[in-house]
């Protein structure tokens, strides 16, 4: 890997007994005060969470009073932290919710696009053919929508200097202990910023995130809505019985977590107050493996019992299949063992020197 990030094994794919592909990446286990808990391969990573981001930019909307303006349910809230599938119940949804705001879907700045499941773009294509709510990013975009209607500055929120942009980032500072306006940013597929954060930071994001941990009441309460209705609403955040739902599900809330493009995953252990951040170093555009290894190291960290995390495993990442159906490969989580850490209070010199390559810190400033 450049910069001197180095990576682990995560996952081989055999296709019988061939092995055809093998994953490697990067897993961050951290607390809420920071303490790094364990380190597969180089915890200072800074790379751009893409749509892992969503549940904090939902934590905006419902501080900004925007939702509530709306009257928006947590159904509504849950389809703001998706990366949805445009599964009918979802595409009714975001037409409530644009009804609400008294606009059309013209009004949101993500692309056209099409439905993921076979049946669903075939029934696009009948009736029109792309469109921008089937954008699995929409929900996101309704949520910046509401907000720039309830806060002003006009309906550009993709612009960094949108009063919405700015919330979300004072957002993403607290919870990260990093100043997000320097975080180095690029753009996200869907036409709004995207922010490059270390995975270390986004580790200690997420577990803050599980217990509801902000300075200000009124942000506890949105983290809590939030959480809750991602719990709640788990089929809403991609599709119908997914892995992120099942994980969701079989775990009764207690694990929250929310994939990102090239192979990004963030997770929290709510009860324990655990963080988890998981990079496929390839980009893993299958999807596979993430899942699988974010079920091991639920075991590993002892948020489940192995025997439980080990059958969560054959729930997210199902055999491999040929057009047919017949079963032809799978895929096997390997990940190595955790580099030994001590239960020191995070600080800047911790990440530097306990960690390989997290020396990519030293560009930022802890705002713990």
């Amino acid at each position: 890997m450049p910069n001197g990030v180095e990576v682990v094994e995560l996952a081989r794919v055999w296709r019988g007994p061939v092995m055809e592909s093998v994953h490697h990446g990067v897993v961050v286990v951290a607390d809420t005060g920071g303490t790094l808990r364990h380190a597969w391969g180089s915890a200072g990573w800074v790379n751009t969470p893409r749509s892992a981001l969503k549940p904090f930019q939902a934590i905006a909307l419902v501080e900004s009073g925007a939702a509530d303006a709306l009257g928006l349910t947590d159904e509504h809230i849950a389809l703001a932290c998706a990366s949805h599938h445009a599964q009918p119940f979802q595409v009714a949804l975001l037409g409530d919710w644009l009804g609400r705001l008294g606009m059309t879907e013209d009004s949101l700045i993500c692309g056209p696009a099409v439905p993921r499941g076979a049946e669903d773009i075939a029934a696009a294509y009948a009736h029109g053919g792309p469109r921008r709510v089937f954008n699995n990013c929409s929900g996101k975009h309704c949520g910046f929508l509401s907000m720039a209607k309830h806060m002003g500055g006009g309906h550009d929120y993709a612009n960094p200097d949108h009063p919405a942009q700015r919330l979300y980032r004072d957002v993403l500072s607290e919870f990260t202990g990093l100043d997000a306006d320097s975080l180095p940013h690029g753009g996200d597929g869907c036409g709004l910023p995207a922010i490059g954060v270390p995975m270390s930071a986004m580790a200690k994001a997420a577990a803050r995130f599980g217990v509801g941990q902000a300075v200000s009441e009124r942000r506890r309460a949105a983290v809590r809505r939030v959480a809750n209705a991602m719990a709640a609403y788990p089929d809403h955040i991609a599709a119908k019985d997914s892995p992120t739902a099942r994980m969701i599900r079989y775990t009764d809330g207690n694990v929250l977590l929310k994939g990102g493009a090239e192979g990004y995953l963030l997770a929290c252990v709510r009860d324990r107050g655990l963080g988890i951040a998981i990079k496929v170093a390839d980009g893993d555009a299958s999807g596979r493996a993430k899942m699988g290894v974010l079920a091991r190291i639920l075991g590993r960290v002892h948020a489940l019992p192995t025997e439980e995390a080990e059958l969560l495993i054959a729930a997210v990442e199902p055999a491999l299949t040929d057009s047919n159906g017949r079963e032809i490969g799978r895929v096997e989580v390997v990940v190595q063992r955790p580099q030994p850490t001590k239960p020191t209070k995070a600080s800047l010199g911790f990440w530097m020197s306990e960690v390989p390559g997290a020396g990519v810190l030293e560009l930022f400033e802890d705002r713990r």
